[in-house]
């Protein structure tokens, strides 16, 4: 007996559609393996049709007082908080993630960093106006810069979407936001609420695989283009970008550097090194996946952290005992097993190393010991439940690790030295640095890496002025 499917739309110019060639795919919950809903595969006349929405609305959004904005945010916010559950019900088809920490950890910032950038709105800052030039007055004027081509990936579906459409819509841009194939559910509700605050136009969904994503970037309309993704389809849409000169926004992978130093807390490390690097499946750019530790005190921390390991547990959403869900799809799954089948003769799994059950996409929490700067598995983003651990002798040797690597975007040090932690958080490579934790995000800090985790930050002020541009005006005083 076949269930039939829920089907998902577009959301253009103010109206929910369907894909104008009809075309569809099925959307898989993780969880289980099976299909729950369709979603429109959309071609170059859906793309079409949101760019000229966007582009219709933007010179009206543009114009608003920030005040006005700054209602229309908060009044989004509200509205979120009100259909949590909703929103929560619909993340959890597209992922997999346990229902309670979905609710915990991800609705609450999600409307705080809404509202951070409504206040951000009426917040535009730039240089006091100046005489700089005999009879002349110099001042600055910071505009939106219109229509926005934005791509979410799949790991934070709803969360990635907010760093989306919040900075973009409060700086006076209108917005096209195209959700990853495999979790469009969470996305299409908020076009629902977020269509029934703002004028049509102003946020259009369209949904799609990578080639409606390319479609989306290269297309003439937009002015800039921004992605959270990997570094490949990162390096796809900068150089399909590059062509008419687009600004980009760029949030690609990670490989987080977690040096541990001979005079941590080792249990407390220990404890906030597995949650980070294990939460949703590993499945974080700023995950704590890469261990350096003390020579010292390697052997203790492995043991420990292979303990923690074989403790936390992994399974359905409605369980509430697990920390993490499944792996996003069948390709992700594969990905991570193929790390472990590659692992050299040198490397030891000290804990996991397997999938979990036969139904949906599960896999252990593992740990992974013994192994060489160079073995692909320190140098690749596996973005799954993996941590490694190497062994460094001294400070020098653990900043050489650290930042040899492609990636740049998150780094941790554990440490009770003062000075040290200075010391690392100057020398390490990477766009952010947390001391005795890691993961922790705030709205009002930006965040975003270095080399090839892109550019471009999200969150904070900083986030909010890459959706800006500036407009130098200079009048006579003699007219």
């Amino acid at each position: 007996m076949s269930t039939e499917l829920r089907r998902l739309r577009n959301y253009i110019d103010g109206e929910f559609r369907d894909a104008a060639d009809g075309r569809t795919t099925e959307v898989v919950n993780p969880a289980t393996g099976e299909a729950y809903a369709t979603a429109p595969l959309s071609g170059q006349a859906d793309v079409d049709a949101a760019m000229a929405a966007a582009a219709a609305a933007f010179p009206a959004w543009r114009d608003l007082v920030p005040a006005e904005r700054q209602k229309a945010l908060l009044k989004i916010a509200d509205a979120f908080e009100e259909r949590a559950e909703e929103l929560i019900a619909a993340e959890v088809e597209n992922t997999g993630k346990p229902i309670g920490l979905t609710r915990s950890e991800e609705i609450p910032p999600m409307v705080d960093q809404i509202r951070f950038f409504a206040g951000a709105a009426r917040m535009l800052e730039g240089r006091g106006a100046g005489e700089y030039m005999e009879g002349l007055t110099s001042f600055v004027r910071r505009e939106p810069i219109g229509v926005c081509a934005q791509v979410a990936p799949w790991n934070y579906p709803m969360m990635m979407a907010v760093w989306k459409f919040a900075p973009a819509l409060a700086a006076g841009n209108t917005v096209v936001l195209k959700p990853s194939d495999t979790t469009p559910a969470s996305t299409a509700l908020m076009a629902d609420i977020i269509g029934s605050i703002v004028p049509k136009g102003v946020f259009n969904v369209v949904c799609g695989d990578r080639d409606t994503g390319r479609l989306m970037v290269e297309h003439e309309t937009p002015a800039m283009a921004s992605i959270t993704g990997s570094v490949r389809a990162g390096m796809s849409v900068a150089e399909s970008a590059s062509k008419d000169l687009k600004r980009v926004h760029l949030e690609l992978g990670g490989k987080a550097p977690v040096v541990v130093f001979e005079d941590t807390d080792i249990p407390k490390a220990v404890e906030g090194i597995s949650e980070a690097g294990y939460f949703n499946a590993g499945q974080d750019c700023t995950a704590a996946t890469r261990v350096l530790v003390h020579e010292s005190v390697h052997d203790e921390f492995v043991s420990a952290l292979a303990k923690a390991a074989s403790e936390i547990k992994t399974g359905q959403p409605d369980d509430e005992d697990v920390l993490y869900g499944p792996l996003n799809n069948p390709n992700q799954l594969k990905q991570v097993s193929g790390f472990i089948e590659r692992l050299p003769a040198h490397a030891k799994v000290e804990a996991g190393g397997h999938r979990v059950g036969d139904k949906g996409y599960f896999y252990a929490p593992t740990v992974v010991s013994g192994l060489k700067q160079d073995d692909e598995i320190i140098q690749q983003e596996v973005f799954g439940p993996v941590i490694t651990v190497q062994a460094f002798r001294d400070e020098d040797q653990a900043v050489e690790w650290a930042n040899g690597v492609e990636y740049a975007l998150a780094s941790s040090v554990w440490t009770k030295d003062h000075g040290r932690a200075m010391r690392m958080s100057k020398r390490l490579d990477f766009g952010c640095v947390w001391i005795n934790t890691h993961i922790p995000l705030v709205a009002e800090m930006p965040h975003g890496g270095f080399k090839k985790s892109g550019y471009g930050k999200d969150l904070s002020g900083y986030g909010f002025e890459d959706y800006t541009r500036i407009k130098h005006v200079m009048t006579s005083l003699d007219a």
